[in-house]
């Protein structure tokens, strides 16, 4: 489908040009770790940013810190991803404090239990599955059809183990969801093509969360001090890639090939300890 006058004034407007930096962020699952720093970055820039959390206490908490720290304006709405109706509520929302809505980030994930798949009880994998599978749908059904009446947007979901394909044991039902995600992502990403809406990955690697520290033991500990990093060089990347991204389909990574390479290497001569 080509694009009218209209469509290509309205991408360089919100895509292109000018306002590259002021954009009106909404990022799910932002009381804490990687999305609060994300959060953190895109208000740093200049953006305006509305945070989600699961409780209104995480998402008061987090907005204390965040406007102690920054003077930009962020709001919050506590609701889950789990359930399309509290997403729906958190895009009326913020559309009522920005009036629209550039970019939308699919953030929200939860972790499994260190168990083995037949040892997880029917709740356990519900939960995984609705928070990272059907969350993600939820927030690009809620995005995409707002964004195809404002004309305009970008939707970004988060990749995390299992992505690439990656196994390990006990990891079964978090690595599935994660997969099904990147899948769901670029097909959709090529749906997405008739429209001018954006639809695209984040992949921050390992990064030193609370997320992250329960899945550490001695056996994994090393390699996650090599390929593993905090949360604010890896944040201020993503933010700074997303505000620049102009293609569909657009996958940001962080910890790409070449960069593992490198930290495996310089691990022989340089130690790092993501975690002091």
């Amino acid at each position: 489908m080509k694009k009218s006058f209209i469509m290509k004034v309205i991408d360089f407007f919100h895509g292109n040009g000018v306002g590259k930096h002021m954009k009106h962020v909404v990022i799910t699952g932002s009381t804490r770790g990687i999305g609060y720093g994300l959060a953190r970055e895109f208000l740093l820039t200049g953006c305006r940013v509305m945070i989600n959390g699961q409780s209104q206490e995480s998402v008061d908490t987090a907005l204390d810190s965040l406007r102690k720290i920054i003077s930009g304006t962020v709001e919050g709405f506590a609701g889950t991803a789990a359930k399309r109706d509290e997403l729906e509520q958190l895009w009326n929302y913020a559309e009522q404090k920005f009036r629209t809505i550039d970019i939308w980030i699919n953030n929200a994930g939860i972790d499994q239990e260190r168990k083995f798949f037949w040892e997880l009880d029917k709740e356990a994998y519900d939960q995984v599955i609705h928070t990272n599978l059907k969350g993600v749908m939820n927030g690009c059904h809620v995005a995409f059809n707002h964004m195809l009446k404002q004309g305009y947007g970008q939707i970004f979901n988060m990749e995390g183990f299992g992505s690439n394909g990656m196994m390990r044991e006990k990891m079964t039902l978090y690595g599935t969801s994660k997969s099904a995600v990147s899948y769901f992502t670029r097909s959709l990403a090529i749906e997405a093509k008739q429209t001018n809406i954006k639809v695209g990955t984040l992949s921050p690697g390992m990064v030193a969360t609370d997320f992250l520290r329960k899945s550490l033991d001695d056996h994994n500990r090393k390699i996650f001090n090599i390929l593993g990093d905090k949360v604010e060089p890896v944040t201020k990347f993503l933010a700074e890639k997303v505000l620049e991204n102009q293609d569909n389909d657009a996958k940001i990574q962080w910890l790409t090939k070449p960069k593992v390479m490198w930290r495996f290497a310089s691990s022989m001569f340089t130690k790092r300890d993501i975690f002091n």
